[in-house]
Order: structure tokens, then sequence, then C-alpha cells
């Protein structure tokens, strides 16, 4: 067996031999090059003969985090699956303690056992670990279902409030980058309820990206020729992702978003065939009128005991653990 040797860089580029491992749009190389536009990325690296593994980190806050935004529904690993990834990932956490006393990570999938890999990983570093839920991810497997079979089963006034308004607006439905489309997009953005947000030209970048690459689907609704609704998802590998929607406020009666919805839904599933959507982050109680599944988003908050400036940390998680126990106890007595 090889040793394992670790490596720390200033630059994403070297995340191109990681692309076998993306299983998402946030977890390709080209997705870490947008976010590097705006961080300092610190790239985590171990290899062993020929097998690789990276972390794609930035350090702030006085701790190591990963290298993610708003944007971002997932952060995971990029390593083979097994028990080679597995050794490599311990030596990624072990080579960590040089550079920090604290690395938090989120937020973590676990259906695909990311979650479970970094914590047996780090614990296996000598890293005292917390991991806890920190997000709800909101998502609808569509299990074969025709659009019709899946409308069929939504609540009635969701149906009846598309028979009602759905022809006062009339819907584009694009599959490829449209900037006139996009600035109707970014003005509807700017009249929602939605909060400002830091980095638009990002997710622009991305959008033109997804666009050369066929996977865009981008939807804009107009009343009168005003456009009022814009929602942009993208498609790959049979999943289908919602990244933003939005309306304008002052056309919120049309229920301009629940039409958008509806015809996004449609195409994807009779015309992209998706088997998965996946509405992103956030527990927002409109999410379960389209979804059907909720799957936890956990944070991975890892303390290194042999460096003094973990203890005071240590010593809150460790009253917080003893409080948490004689919580049950207390309600009793």
């Amino acid at each position: 067996m090889n040793a394992i040797a670790a490596s720390y860089h200033d630059r994403v580029n070297v995340l191109q031999g990681t692309r076998a491992f993306a299983s998402s749009p946030f977890d390709r190389p080209e997705w870490f090059a947008l976010l590097a536009q705006n961080a300092r990325p610190l790239v985590a690296m171990a290899s062993e003969g020929d097998a690789l593994a990276a972390m794609a980190l930035s350090e702030a806050n006085g701790r190591i985090e990963p290298l993610r935004n708003w944007y971002s529904f997932t952060w995971r690993q990029l390593a083979p699956d097994g028990a080679e990834g597995d050794r490599l990932l311990t030596g990624i956490a072990r080579h960590l303690r040089s550079r920090s006393h604290r690395v938090t990570l989120w937020p973590v999938p676990d259906e695909d056992g990311s979650a479970s890999r970094l914590e047996q990983a780090f614990r296996n570093a000598g890293w005292n670990v917390l991991r806890e839920q920190c997000d709800h991810n909101h998502i609808l497997p569509v299990k074969g279902r025709s659009f019709a079979e899946y409308w069929a089963s939504r609540p009635g006034r969701m149906r009846t409030t598309l028979k009602r308004k759905a022809k006062k607006v009339e819907v584009q439905l694009l599959t490829r980058f449209d900037a006139m489309a996009w600035d109707a997009y970014e003005a509807i953005y700017a009249e929602s309820w939605k909060p400002e947000e830091e980095t638009p030209g990002l997710l622009r970048a991305f959008a033109e990206q997804e666009g050369d690459a066929g996977r865009i689907r981008l939807a804009i609704a107009r009343h009168d020729g005003e456009p009022v609704a814009a929602q942009f998802w993208t498609v790959e590998d049979g999943s289908a992702y919602i990244h933003k929607l939005a309306h304008r406020e002052a056309h919120k009666a049309l229920s301009a978003g629940t039409t958008l919805s509806a015809a996004l839904f449609e195409h994807v599933i009779d015309t992209d065939g998706v088997s998965l959507i996946d509405f992103g982050t956030g527990n927002d109680r409109y999410k379960a009128d389209w979804m059907e599944e909720v799957r936890p988003r956990y944070r991975i908050d890892c303390l290194d005991p042999r460096q003094a400036a973990a203890w005071p940390p240590l010593a809150k998680r460790r009253i917080a653990s003893i409080a948490a126990r004689l919580a049950p106890k207390a309600a009793e007595s």
C-alpha cells in the first residue's frame, strides 16, 4: 500500500481530476471555479497511488468551511467509493489539523452516505465531531408517473388555481440561455418578495454555462406582454433542479408562479423524463404542496481537542450535551 500524500491548493483548477465524483451541479469543477471568483479557495487533496480525493474548502470566520454559497443545494466530499476513498478522506481530515482547530461542513447530504463518511473520516483523524441536521431538502420522486398522473394527486386548491388562472398569463419555456429572458428574470426578482442577492452575476454565469450544455430550463410568464413571474431550473442525469423562482408582488393575484411551476413540472416529467425533482434547501410550507418527500441536510462540526483554541467551544458542546440529557429527567420530576 502506498503512503497517502496530502496537499493544499489555492486554485480550483486542481479539481479537474475529481470530475468523475460529481453527482450534482454543485460538485463540478466549473461550479467551484465560479465560487472562487468571490472567495479564497482552499482545496485539500490526498492521493494514494493513482487514487485521488479532495475537499473544496475555504478559510473564513476563524475556521475552515466549505467552498459554497447560498445557491448551493449541497456540499460533499470528492472521493472514490469504498475503503480506498475512506482512507483518503481520513488523510485529508488528519492533515487539516495543521491548518485550523475547527472545520465545519454543511449542507451535507446522507442519502448517498456523504455525511456518514465525512463524520467517520474526521473521527478517525482524531477530531471531536458533532453532526446535526441543519436544513431540509424537498424532493419529488416521479416513480414513472406522467405529469397528468402526478397532477391528479395534488391538493384540490392547486388544481383549481391552475384551472382558473392559467389563461391569464402566457408561458415562454426556454431550453437555452436567452439574455433578454434572463434580464426579465432579474427584473422580476428585484420586485419580488425575495431578499437581495450578493452575487447575481455568479448565477447568470452558471445559467449561461448550463444553457451551453443544454441543461437549462428557463420559464417566463407574461401578462398583457409584461413579464410577471420567472423560474430557473436545470436538468441532468435524470434529475431536475429548481434553482430560482420569483414573481412580481404587484401581480401576485395572477398566481403566475403556479402556472409556471405546472408548465415546468410537465416539461421535465413528460419531455425530459426525469426520475427526480429537487427543490433545494429550505422548509417553506408551499414546497410540500409540490413535493412528496423530505431529506435532511447535515452540519458536521469538527473540533481538534489537541489545540487550545478548540477548548472553549468543546466545553460549550459538553455542557449542551449534558443539558440535553438532563432535560427529559427534569421534565419527569
